[in-house]
């Protein structure tokens, strides 16, 4: 049996990578699937618009053409982020973008559908292990990350008795079916970098009723590679510094 037979479930940034996976799943259990995104998809959605989800009047354009498509939405997944840069390459402009699409688009879209959620609807966040440990030159996306992670417990409350409000945290996720060596996997207790399906699979169990009594809340989904201390050598690992 299906489990999201003819619920409506909207991504942002579906079209590719964690996201492109997360529509599959959802659609291969029978879900309708509306879908915006920058880039074009190979995928056949119920609903698709390649737009920029930092824009107003797009946000207000596909939020009109899901809810007159379906007329309800059972869950909103926030996806659309990338990686821009940082403190050594951003103008204003490129820092402001990306909390636009990052932080502003999800509250917009949020608000946008707020009376047309059906009864048990959900929201799943999806935000990055970055929210909490950084590499150099990544502030954008790190702001943006750690800013989805804090709406999302903000507007649980604000939702509360009518949208559940969740958020997941990917680690190291393989999106490009490369190959890593040994000691990449390594640095994760599982023995192995993630994949999309790891991610997926978390989303549609927040989206379900068995996630009922689960609201506000933050799971990251790392392999445990955030909680494994590295030092030099340990596992062949090294840097030349």
């Amino acid at each position: 049996m299906k489990q999201f037979k003819n619920k409506t479930i909207v991504i942002t940034g579906g079209a590719n990578g964690i996201g492109k996976c997360i529509a599959q799943h959802f659609k291969s259990s029978g879900a309708e699937i509306a879908v915006i995104d920058k880039v074009g998809s190979s995928e056949t959605y119920d609903l698709f618009l390649q737009d920029d989800v930092s824009e107003k009047e797009v946000l207000k354009e596909f939020a009109n053409a899901v809810i007159t498509k379906f007329g309800k939405i059972d869950c909103l997944i926030n996806n659309a982020c990338f990686m821009n840069g940082g403190i050594f390459d951003n103008e204003y402009e490129d820092f402001l973008y990306l909390q636009k699409v990052g932080i502003v688009a999800p509250l917009m879209l949020t608000k946008l559908f707020l009376p047309h959620f059906s009864e048990n609807a959900s929201i799943v966040n999806i935000a990055s292990t970055r929210a909490f440990q950084s590499q150099e030159n990544t502030e954008s996306y790190t702001a943006a990350k750690g800013g989805i992670v804090s709406l999302t417990h903000a507007l649980a409350v604000s939702l509360k008795e009518k949208v559940r409000v969740n958020c997941v945290s990917p680690g190291w996720i393989n999106t490009t079916n490369e190959t890593f060596s040994k000691e990449d996997n390594l640095q994760h207790p599982v023995g192995r970098i993630g994949v999309p399906d790891d991610i997926a699979h978390a989303v549609m169990f927040l989206a379900s009723d068995d996630a009922g009594f689960i609201t506000g809340q933050n799971i990251v989904i790392d392999g445990g590679m955030s909680k494994l201390m590295i030092y030099h050598n340990d596992y062949d690992w090294c840097k030349n510094l």
